[in-house]
């Protein structure tokens, strides 16, 4: 009995691990082309590869904590609505902790890569970051809290809201029509996370991009920034690129749930 309980834990680890990365693999496969469409009409899949090896890993550390928390959770008092939706925001700030050094150092290099003689690569990049400013909110964590918030909020109300409805909603004996019923949670829980999380998104962007006034920190903390904003630019600033988000990760959210449950059944049948 003790040599086979961790062979279950790892294999039960494993199995999150694979369904993630393949959730997150298939979602870049198939949504990848939205994001050059508006350039190119051929060459779709030019530049996969990058959006490949960054998302894969990504979507693996997504589901994986999600299915810890949850875990963990279950344990608790809270009811099973609360504790999926507790667990996704568990699983959120995990992965925007995880996640925040490297989409520092990929902003970084977009956008001063003019200024550039000769393309830096990401770990000479992030070298530079932590000499002149250190690990910190000012360096490599430059807009922690909004990626916090942007991850938090996403996760919360996309496993919380997913699991829920489905769990609401009777499942259809008809293979087709029940893909269909959990595409269309999945598609829905999608674009209720990007319209709940963009303000945060927003602030993010613009406490990691570069600065209006050089040598001057205009947008410093993720509430301060939102308000800055607002105040500055309006409402509807707080929402900027809405549209383009939800046509992404609308159906994109759906296809990452899909293939992580579908993935996930074929391999506790057959591993």
């Amino acid at each position: 009995m003790t040599t086979n309980k961790p062979r279950s834990v790892l294999r039960e680890a494993s199995h999150q691990i694979i369904a993630g990365g393949s959730a997150g693999l298939v979602e870049i496969c198939l949504m990848h082309p939205l994001d050059v469409v508006k350039t190119r009409i051929f060459g779709f899949y030019k530049g996969i590869l990058p959006p490949i090896l960054a998302e894969t890993p990504k979507r693996a550390v997504k589901f994986f904590t999600f299915e810890q928390y949850k875990k963990v959770l279950s344990l608790t008092s809270l009811s099973p609505g609360v504790a999926l939706s507790a667990a996704g925001l568990g699983s959120g700030l995990t992965e925007a902790v995880i996640v925040n050094p490297f989409e520092v150092v990929k902003v970084s290099l977009q956008a001063n890569r003019d200024s550039f003689t000769e393309q830096p690569s990401a770990f000479a990049q992030a070298r530079r970051i932590i000499e002149s400013d250190g690990y910190g909110l000012r360096g490599l964590n430059k807009g922690l809290t909004s990626t916090l918030g942007r991850h938090g909020v996403f996760n919360m109300i996309y496993f919380g809201f997913y699991f829920n409805v489905k769990d609401a909603i009777p499942a259809n004996p008809d293979p087709t029509l029940e893909f269909l019923r959990k595409f269309a949670i999945g598609l829905t829980s999608g674009t209720i996370s990007s319209i709940a999380n963009i303000p945060f998104d927003v602030a993010k962007s613009r406490i990691q991009g570069p600065q209006p006034e050089p040598g001057a920190i205009k947008y410093r903390t993720c509430f301060q920034t939102m308000s800055l904003v607002y105040r500055e630019e309006g409402f509807l600033a707080l929402y900027k690129g809405l549209v383009p988000k939800i046509m992404r990760l609308g159906p994109g959210g759906g296809v990452m749930l899909l293939v992580y449950e579908y993935v996930s059944i074929w391999l506790q049948k057959n591993w």
